[in-house]
């Protein structure tokens, strides 16, 4: 039996450690001892970015990713979108940067020297907000992966990005027919409510963890602003 390596370790501000391991050729961050996110379940974080642009139907999107993790997402948004997208993608762990350009380069690739993608380390509420006051344009897409869902808060303060408060700031931060949305790792009735009772429209999609339709099944909703 191949072990597990810890090649590093990171705290979440108001949050539990984050540990980067190696296992074999694949790598793992776990969340204290749970397996938040790897190198072979990575098809619904890659869906998250590659639904929601064939959604939008539009290669020039303004994309806002909520988490870097092992930068899944943002791989699959740069591919879909075409010469003019952007993707700005708020990580509140510097060291998950780190570990993308160190342990985890050859996975990185040359994906943060892209022109077309920039990196704010902050919390994606504080460009949601931005972009309601007007500091910032409005976002074509906000894409949220930076819990295990709405009822999975990996750091406290996230809770607010799911409530009805929240949401509605989500919505005020995108442009007419944008879209939320959200990656969860288990179906969640109560949210999707809350998502409508936000004025948005509503769609929920089940997906494989991989590719090859094996793993577990996570939830992405895709609610669009009218």
């Amino acid at each position: 039996m191949i072990p597990r390596e810890t090649l590093a370790t990171a705290r979440i501000p108001g949050g539990d450690t984050l540990t980067l391991m190696r296992h074999g050729t694949d790598h793992v961050v776990m969340l204290g001892r749970d397996e938040l996110m790897g190198t072979r379940m990575r098809f619904s974080e890659e869906q998250l970015a590659e639904l929601t642009i064939e959604r939008l139907g539009k290669s020039d999107a303004r994309l806002l990713i909520g988490g870097y993790g092992m930068g899944f997402t943002l791989r699959a948004a740069l591919a879909a979108l075409g010469p003019k997208g952007q993707v700005t993608v708020a990580e509140i762990v510097p060291e998950i940067l780190d570990w993308a350009r160190g342990p985890l380069a050859s996975l990185t690739g040359d994906t943060l020297d892209d022109p077309r993608a920039r990196i704010e380390l902050c919390d994606v509420a504080a460009l949601i907000d931005d972009a309601v006051d007007g500091s910032l344009p409005k976002w074509d897409a906000i894409l949220l992966d930076v819990d295990n869902g709405p009822d999975g808060i990996v750091r406290t303060g996230n809770e607010r990005l799911y409530t009805r408060t929240g949401l509605a700031r989500a919505r005020d931060a995108l442009g007419p027919g944008g879209l939320l949305a959200v990656w969860s790792a288990a179906p969640d009735p109560k949210f999707a409510r809350r998502l409508k009772d936000a004025g948005f429209d509503v769609e929920e999609r089940t997906v494989r963890a991989r590719p090859n339709n094996k793993g577990p099944r996570h939830t992405i909703w895709f609610s669009r602003r009218p």
